[in-house]
């Protein structure tokens, strides 16, 4: 597996030129075979039934595995998701929660990344999501 073109500090101003004002997840780590985000949970992350929200959680998986392709490709920010897949696997605690990725496929036009979601508190993973990316048409030199 290739050494990522990217590191945390990069990749965390690319998440905030890219989306100037929005709530993003704080890139922890980036190896080889993936990154690591984690997202800060707040009360706007609260459904009903006092558990994390799903829509958080899926933020969290896309915004991962966009990290993915962007470390291993570079900055190609028109990288668009053309899927997104997400298992709810057990009731997360209102804790923090983190986003390790693995890139399973990195082609010329797409790239394929799976998720594991996890609490920091206790560990647990409480989703999986595959994500796929399309890649605009790289220049060639």
């Amino acid at each position: 597996m290739s050494e990522p073109l990217l590191d945390a500090a990069q990749l965390q101003g690319i998440l905030a030129a890219a989306f100037p004002g929005a709530e993003i997840p704080l890139v922890e780590e980036v190896r080889s075979e993936g990154v690591t985000l984690a997202l800060p949970v707040g009360p706007h992350h609260v459904r009903p039934g006092g558990t994390l929200a799903g829509p958080a959680m899926m933020m969290l998986a896309d915004t991962a595995a966009w990290c993915a392709v962007m470390a291993r490709v570079g900055p190609v920010v028109l990288a668009v998701t053309t899927s997104l897949h997400i298992d709810f696997l057990r009731r997360p605690a209102l804790d923090d929660v983190i986003a390790r990725t693995r890139m399973l496929k990195l082609g010329r036009r797409l790239a394929v990344v799976a998720v594991e979601i996890t609490t920091r508190a206790t560990g647990e993973l409480v989703a999986h999501a595959q994500v796929t990316y399309s890649l605009p048409p790289r220049d060639p030199s």
